[in-house]
C-alpha cells in the first residue's frame, strides 16, 4: 500500500549565502551554487550595476557534492524579507517576477551535474529600459526537482533549491527611506502588586519606503510618569538587510516593566540617509488593581445614573390644575300666577 504524501511547492529550502565552499558558496551540504571566480578574486555573490536598456552576462557554477548524478532546474529570482523575522529568502519558481527574477534567464534551464563535479552556466541579465532606480536583490536558483517524500504515513513532500544572491543596482537617483509603525504594546502583569514579574511586549512593523537596501538600527525608549526615563536601549533581531519596498513585523520583549505606570514607548528607527520614529502609550495596572478600578468605576457609574434620575425627579415642573368650569345652576320653577 503506497503511503500519502503531502507537497509543499512553497516550502522550498533555499541557502542564500552560507559561508561552505568555494566564493563563500550558498550549500546545503548536497549542492553549491556560486558566482564563477572573477580575474581578480573570488565573489561572494553576484555585485552588478546597470542602466537602464542595458544587458549584463555572468556565469554560474553549480557543484554536486554527492556521490550520484543530479538534475536541477535552473531560474532567476525576485528577493524578500520574510514577515517573522526578515531574512533574506527568495521567491518559488511557480510565483510571478517583476525584477531580477523576470530579467535574468540562464543558457540552460535545466543541468545535470555528475557525482563531485561542477558545471558552469552563462547567464543574461536584461535591464529594461524603464527600470526603475535603485537595487534589485534577487537569485540564480538551482532547484532540486526531486520531491523528498520524508517519512511517516502522511509523508511531507520538499523541493530543495539553492540560490546565489545577486546584488543588482540600476543607475538613477537613490533614496534611503524608512518608517516605524503600528506600534503597539501589551503587558503580562501578576495578580497581585509586587507578587510575580511583569513583562511587556513591544512589537512594531519597520518599512524601507525607499528604493536602496538598508542595514537599520532601532532604539527603543519608554519613559513613566514625571519624565522618568524607565528603558533605553537598542534592539536586537533587526534585519541587517532590509530591502526596497519590504516590511516586516518584529517584536521586543520588555522585562522588569512596571507593574503601575503610566507612560509611553518611543522607537527610532535609523540608517544612512534617515530617521524616523513612532510610539504608543501604556498604562500599566496590576490584574487585581484594573478589576478594583473596575468594579469602582461601575459602581460610580450606577450611582450617578441614580443620583441623575433623582435630579431630575425633583426638578420635574409640576403642571397646574385647570381651573374649574362652573355648572350652570338651573332655575327654580314659580308657582304660577292664578287669575
Amino acid at each position: 500500500m503506497r503511503k500519502p504524501y503531502v507537497l509543499l511547492l512553497s516550502l522550498v529550502c533555499l541557502l542564500l549565502g552560507a559561508a561552505v565552499g568555494p566564493a563563500r558558496a550558498a550549500d546545503n551540504g548536497s549542492w553549491a551554487v556560486y558566482p564563477v571566480a572573477s580575474r581578480v578574486a573570488a565573489r561572494p555573490y553576484f555585485y552588478l550595476s546597470a542602466d537602464p536598456g542595458q544587458t549584463l552576462t555572468d556565469k554560474v557554477a553549480v557543484t554536486n557534492r554527492t556521490g550520484e548524478p543530479l538534475t536541477f532546474r535552473l531560474y532567476a529570482a525576485d528577493a524578500y524579507n520574510t514577515p517573522r523575522d526578515g531574512g533574506f529568502a527568495v521567491r518559488t519558481l511557480t510565483e510571478t517576477m517583476r525584477a531580477v527574477g523576470a530579467w535574468a534567464k540562464p543558457a540552460r534551464s535545466r543541468v545535470t551535474v555528475a557525482a563531485h563535479q561542477t558545471v558552469t552556466v552563462p547567464f543574461t541579465l536584461r535591464v529594461p529600459r524603464g527600470a526603475e532606480p535603485g537595487d534589485h536583490p534577487g537569485a540564480i536558483v538551482a532547484l532540486d526537482e526531486r520531491i523528498d517524500p520524508g517519512r511517516g504515513s502522511v509523508a511531507l513532500g520538499v523541493r530543495r533549491a539553492v540560490g546565489a544572491r545577486v546584488y543588482l543596482r540600476v543607475s538613477g537617483p537613490t533614496l534611503p527611506a524608512l518608517s516605524v509603525e503600528q506600534v503597539r504594546i501589551s503587558h503580562h502583569q501578576p495578580l497581585v502588586p509586587g507578587l510575580g514579574d511583569s513583562t511587556a511586549i513591544v512589537s512594531y512593523t519597520l518599512r524601507n519606503t525607499g528604493n536602496v537596501t538598508l542595514d537599520p538600527k532601532v532604539r527603543l525608549r519608554a519613559g513613566g510618569l514625571f519624565g522618568r526615563t524607565l528603558l533605553d536601549r537598542d534592539l536586537t533581531g533587526v534585519p541587517s538587510e532590509l530591502l526596497p519596498g519590504q516590511s516586516v513585523r518584529l517584536t521586543e520583549p520588555w522585562h522588569g516593566a512596571p507593574q503601575l505606570d503610566w507612560g509611553d514607548v518611543t522607537l527610532t528607527a535609523s540608517a544612512p540617509g534617515t530617521r524616523e520614529s513612532a510610539g504608543a502609550s501604556f498604562l500599566a495596572l496590576p490584574w487585581l488593581m484594573a478589576a478594583l478600578v473596575f468594579a469602582a468605576g461601575m459602581a460610580a457609574g450606577v450611582l450617578l445614573v441614580r443620583a441623575r434620575r433623582g435630579r431630575a425627579r425633583r426638578s420635574a415642573p409640576v403642571r397646574p390644575s385647570p381651573p374649574a368650569v362652573p355648572t350652570p345652576s338651573r332655575p327654580r320653577s314659580s308657582p304660577s300666577a292664578r287669575p
